[in-house]
């Protein structure tokens, strides 16, 4: 006990002078973070960049390209748990940080461009009512729309990147940008065509249960708020009615790029065509994780072998600089599927950051 008590006193006593050795701040440590003041620590935003409380009306601010998550996954036919997706690609976002984000084929960085991007953190959502959910991603929408942009020479209204969330998120997003700046071509990466006739679906569907994952496109047609001039790209899904689908795609204003074209034209070709198809009109790009093969991207509600490599589809997306991009979002990525090394967070992150890359190279001015 003796002993014991004589090491313990000891031990305080060199505890008391190290602190006494120690200043107040400490060099090393201090001066890196003023070296690195964009860090993975704190408040988790995508690649660290501001939060700012957009749906705030008593919050005065100015930016560009707004990041919201949308943590909805009740429209899902698969397995759920996309709810947590804007968690984990904010997370495999967390390596990258203004200072240290030049690219090395494009030799350019979006967090040091003319633009002001922030992170609006997650819409406000209930899980026990998709009619209200849906309506609730519309609102955050129109209230980032509302704000200033920060740079109005790249555009007169606040552009929105989306984290999801099942696909169903899409359809409010599209509302919103409708309103905004009218009909819209939609590029849409996906495995599956989402352009369901809910009636095909199914006898007993309600006009409840209609709205999914699978129809929202769908309904975007019969909404009035697209072009004919839409595209799907990456399609190897099988089709339900092989006939009834594609002629109902077709009248919703498709074509549809399968997944095996690249092997056949390569990136150029499928980029020349996904040019081709939107031309000089405005685009919202939709990105469905899935559209990656299950070996980059497994976790996914409904994935299917056969997909896209990361780089793939990430050389494809570099490629499409120049169209008008007014939205775009990333979605169905399920952490909760994910492996170890949580690759489909960091392939959704990358994906994310080409979006805005995208909407950079869009000068949207009026």
């Amino acid at each position: 006990m003796h002993l014991s008590l004589i090491w313990l006193l000891s031990a305080l006593a060199v505890v008391s002078a190290q602190q006494k050795q120690i200043p107040m701040e400490d060099p090393v440590t201090s001066g890196f973070e003023a070296k690195f003041e964009e860090t993975p620590w704190g408040l988790s935003t995508y690649a660290n960049v501001p939060y700012f409380p957009c749906r705030s009306r008593s919050q005065d601010g100015e930016y560009d390209i707004a990041i919201l998550g949308a943590p909805f996954d009740t429209g899902t036919t698969g397995r759920p748990g996309a709810r947590f997706g804007p968690r984990g690609i904010r997370t495999g976002s967390s390596r990258i940080y203004a200072r240290a984000a030049w690219n090395v084929y494009t030799g350019e960085n979006v967090f040091r461009s003319d633009a002001r991007i922030v992170d609006c953190g997650d819409a406000p959502l209930t899980f026990l009512d998709n009619t209200v959910a849906l309506k609730q991603i519309e609102r955050a929408h129109k209230a980032i729309a509302a704000k200033r942009p920060a740079n109005k020479k790249l555009s007169p209204i606040p552009r929105v990147v989306v984290l999801g969330g099942d696909h169903t998120t899409t359809l409010p997003a599209l509302r919103a940008a409708h309103k905004n700046w009218g009909k819209l071509s939609v590029i849409h990466f996906d495995v599956h065509i989402d352009t369901w006739e809910p009636k095909a679906i199914g006898t007993d569907i309600t006009d409840y249960s209609a709205v999914n994952h699978g129809t929202f496109l769908h309904i975007a047609h019969e909404e009035g708020l697209l072009t004919n001039t839409s595209i799907h790209a990456g399609i190897r899904a099988p089709l339900a009615h092989p006939v009834k689908d594609v002629e109902n795609d077709r009248r919703c204003g498709f074509e549809f790029i399968t997944a095996r074209d690249f092997d056949r034209v390569g990136a150029t070709g499928v980029i020349q065509r996904l040019k081709d198809r939107v031309g000089d009109t405005l685009v919202y790009i939709s990105v469905d994780i899935d559209v990656l093969d299950p070996a980059y991207a497994p976790a996914t509600g409904t994935s299917e072998p056969g997909g896209w490599t990361t780089r793939e589809l990430l050389t494809i997306l570099d490629g499409l600089t120049g169209l008008k991009v007014v939205g775009a979002d990333v979605v169905e990525v399920a952490p909760a599927y994910d492996n170890v090394g949580e690759t489909t967070g960091l392939a959704a992150a990358e994906i994310v950051q080409s979006l805005l890359y995208l909407m950079l190279k869009s000068p949207l001015a009026a």
